[in-house]
Formats: structure tokens, sequence, C-alpha cells
């Protein structure tokens, strides 16, 4: 049987070759969709048909663009429950956190909308006479993404709708673990009047479509890549990028810190580590890595974590009651094994008595769910981490925090800046002053004083430094420098050659002298 492979110029290509299925992970006897991998020769048509779009869509006025963008928001207004459950069955998480995952894609829109009406620029006074100088923002030309399965439907949101609106034609490979999601994204999209050819789809996995369609790069077929994942694949990625002089979106993995100092809200910061640490099962770039408590207060409050996270409710998504629910694939559930198994060591302290993969015959006393044919695993807290340990400065990707401590803010500050990423961070203090040093002095892109390390909203910018990112931004006003490119102009109406800085009019001054004393 022939298996979707892509969406290429509106038309539906399957193929029997390189099958691949997305599992339920809370079940993994549902299938929720099957899907060939594209290979290269369809990644090229798919970004030859957004070449072939381009010059129409970027065209088309940005208010019309925008009307487009509308449409969809309105779409997937009409389709929210919809798609947050297919959201819960596919990727695992639960329902409350995917009707979420879906409405920031509503706020994405709602706010470029207004965007495509001020895509200004500028009118700058020339030194020359009867000579007018302008600035226009441009489309950047064929944009082809990757992105990951944590945020199936935000994250695309945050690259395709800001790219469309600027003029952009799209060729996306979404993650392998969530295609049915993806699918369902791309017919809203067609249905809110996408022409033909401005959005392309190529299905697979990263290792083979995702690599296939960033070595077109080097074919010119790309003009800017955008990239949701691992630090070592978003590496490869800009080394591809850099040779072709362009700059691609790398939006990577965190090891966020979170300090807690002693004039803190205890309860408030409970509830911010749980839900940064925990949330998505720990699933999300911006979760919660290291959590650096002040001395006088670790004792306290880890016996607090520890008492809240033995509460937490783990298991079917579906359940209202759910906490966190599976690891999104049996890729993610074996990484997170393999890393309480190597990247502990023998100094460090357990505080969670069972860890591991839940089962029948390891159970959580607040499960609720099929153990035996679920991703699901307990919660994991280290203590005793230091600087020096590979778990300081690993990206673990999945319900597991280090516990440190310091003594002094400068060491807290230390420690949350030295894990060489910078993605998000949080304190939580009530002295104005600790606040103001922190916010000024970590090198994370993103802050949260009195909150949690996760979460985002559409107007806001989001986005990395260090091995988190290279700096680019997605969301808010912001992210429009990644997809529009600069024009200057200069138009000159005077009828002769006029030369800049040779040929202008400027005034000198007299010889005047001023007497020495008033």
């Amino acid at each position: 049987m022939n298996s979707l492979s892509a969406l290429i110029a509106g038309k539906e290509i399957r193929s029997n070759k390189n099958i691949f299925q997305s599992l339920n992970p809370a079940d993994l006897r549902d299938i929720v969709g099957t899907y060939s991998s594209a290979e290269k020769d369809l990644c090229r048509d798919a970004c030859t048909a957004a070449r072939d779009a381009f010059t129409n869509w970027s065209a088309t006025p940005a208010p019309v663009r925008a009307s487009v963008l509308q449409n969809f928001a309105h779409l997937i207004e009409k389709n929210k429950t919809a798609l947050a459950q297919l959201v819960t069955r596919e990727m695992g998480k639960p329902f409350r956190e995917a009707l979420g995952d879906v409405q920031e894609a509503i706020d994405t829109c709602h706010f470029f909308v207004s965007e495509g009406r001020r895509l200004y620029g500028q009118t700058i006074p020339s030194e020359m006479p009867l000579k007018e100088l302008f600035t226009y923002r441009r489309p950047v030309g064929v944009f082809a993404c990757i992105t990951a399965g944590n945020f199936p439907v935000a994250v695309p949101s945050w690259y395709f709708v800001p790219a469309l609106l600027c003029g952009n034609t799209c060729v996306w490979k979404p993650s392998e673990d969530t295609p049915e999601t993806s699918f369902a994204f791309y017919k809203l999209l067609i249905a809110a009047g996408v022409p033909k050819g401005v959005f392309n789809v190529v299905f697979g996995t990263g290792q083979t479509t995702g690599a296939a369609l960033v070595e077109l790069v080097d074919e010119g077929c790309i003009d800017k890549v955008g990239f949701t994942g691992s630090t070592e694949v978003g590496r490869r990625i800009g080394e591809i990028c850099g040779r072709n002089l362009q700059s691609p979106c790398l939006e990577l993995g965190g090891k966020n810190p979170m300090v807690v100092t002693p004039d803190a809200n205890l309860e408030a910061a409970i509830h911010g580590a749980l839900w940064a640490a925990f949330g998505t099962a720990g699933q999300r770039c911006t979760s919660l890595g290291n959590l650096i408590l002040h001395e006088s207060i670790k004792d306290k409050f880890s016996k607090m974590l520890i008492e809240k996270v033995a509460e937490l409710k783990v298991g079917n998504p579906k359940s209202s009651d759910i906490f966190y629910g599976p690891m999104i694939s049996e890729k993610f559930m074996k990484t997170h094994l393999n890393n309480i198994e190597t990247l502990v060591e023998p100094h460090h302290k357990l505080l969670t008595v069972k860890n591991g993969r839940i089962s029948s015959s390891n159970d959580w006393s607040h499960f609720s769910g099929d153990a035996e044919n679920g991703l699901y695993v307990f919660p994991t807290i280290v203590d005793n981490v230091h600087q020096k340990d590979r778990i300081y400065d690993t990206e673990t990707f999945g319900p597991l925090i280090n516990l440190m401590s310091y003594s002094s803010l400068d060491e807290a500050i230390r420690l949350a800046n030295s894990t060489g990423y910078g993605l998000s961070s949080s304190i939580y203090t009530n002295n104005m002053e600790t606040a103001y040093r922190f916010k000024s002095e970590i090198k994370a892109g993103m802050t949260s004083i009195n909150n949690s390390t996760t979460g985002a909203e559409a107007h806001l910018p989001f986005g990395g430094n260090g091995k988190s990112g290279n700096g680019s931004r997605q969301s808010g006003i912001w992210v429009l420098d990644q997809f529009t490119r600069w024009q200057a102009v200069n138009w000159d109406v005077s009828g002769k050659l006029q030369l800049a800085q040779m040929d202008t009019g400027y005034i000198s001054p007299t010889d005047t002298v001023l007497p020495t004393q008033f």
C-alpha cells in the first residue's frame, strides 16, 4: 500500500518505500498514521515548486497575504478541540497542554495579521537635492524548515506564519513523531487560501529526509533554513548554511537553570520547579535542568519538592488530572533511560525512590494508564550535582532534574551560566536588587523572575544563545528580520549624476575668532 510521502504544489505524492508509522505513545498498539520518507529527488521537487510559486506570492500585497493567515486562525479556532485531541493522541501531551499548543498558533496568527499592514520601511533624507532615499523589507525566498514533535502546532506556526506573511514560500519537514498532526496543519493552511506551491511538505526521518533537504542548500535550492532540535544537528546545519553565506534560524537545546534564593516564596518556587521540570514529561527545550538552591534552604526545599513529586499523577494524557503523560517516542524513552544509566555517578544521590520505566511490576502510586503498552517513565531528581559532572551540562530531555547548592549570588549566576547553553532561565526571589543582577548578568535569551523556565507568548522573542542557538529569535516583531532582507533604494530626479560625499553642498564656516574674554 502506498503511503503519503510529500505534499507538493497541492498534490499528494505517495510511495511504498521507506515506510514509517506514527504510534500513540500512550498505547503503541494504536497506529495514528503510516507515511513514507521522501527521498532527495522529492525534496528537490518541493523546493522547485516553492521557487516557481515565489514570484506571484511575493508580489501579492502583504495585507492580502495576511488575510490568508487570518483565515488560518479562524480555521484553527473552529478545529481547536479536534486538533488538540490529535496532538494528545500522537505525541502524548496532556489534553490541557495540547489546547495551549494549538492556542499558541492562533495567537501567532492574530499577532502577525496586523503586521501585514506594518511591514514598514523608512523614508530617509538625502544629502543631495532632488533625491529620495527609501528602505524596504523584501522576502528572502524559499524557506526550508525542520521542526520537532514536542510542540507540533505551536512551533511550526512560529516559523511559517511570519515567513508566509513576509512573502516567502516554504518547504516543511515535520517531525516523524507527529506526521498526522502536521498533515492536519497543512490541510487547514491550504483551506485558508494558500496558493499551490507556496507551502509544501516532505515527510520522513531527520536522518533521511531532513538531511537530504538541508543538502539542497548547496545546490542553491534553498535561501533560508529553520531548525528546531538538538545542538549537534544544529551545528551541522549551521556549517552547511555558513559555507553558502546563509544565516539559519537555529532553535536548539537547553540546560535551563532555576535559582531559588533564601527570601523567595518557596511555595511558588516549588510549583514553578514542578512545571518546569516535569511538564510534558520534561520534553521541552525550556525544561528545567539545574535547580540551584541556596545552601540555607536546600534541605527544606528538597523535602518540599520530594513530597510534591510523590503526588504527581502520571498516565494516560486523555485524563483531565494527569500532570504528564508518556515520552513522545521510544527513541526519547531510550535516551532518557540511558541518561540515568550513564550520567548518574556514585557521588550523586537519587531522591526519587523509583526511576526508569513505569511498568506493572515497577508501578507508580499515582499512575493511571497502560504501562505495558505505553512509554511511561518516573520523575527523577538527582542530588549532589557539581559543575564538573557530565550531567550538569548535558541536556537530558526527559523528566529528570539536578539539584545544586550555592552560597553567594555570584556563585549562583556562575552555575547558571556555565553549561554552555543559553536558552531559558529563572530566579525566584523577593529582593529587587537580586532580581536586577540576575536578569542583567544571565546569558540566557529568556529570563523569568518568580516564574517557570518554560512558557512563551506570541509577541515576545523566543530563542537562545551559545549551544541553544545562533542568536535568531522566533515570535514578535523581531522575527521579521529572519524572513526579510533590507533593500536600500535611492531615487534621483535631478536629471544629472550627483555623487554622494563629493557633490554635497555642505556649508563651510567663516573664520570667526571669539575674544579671549567676555
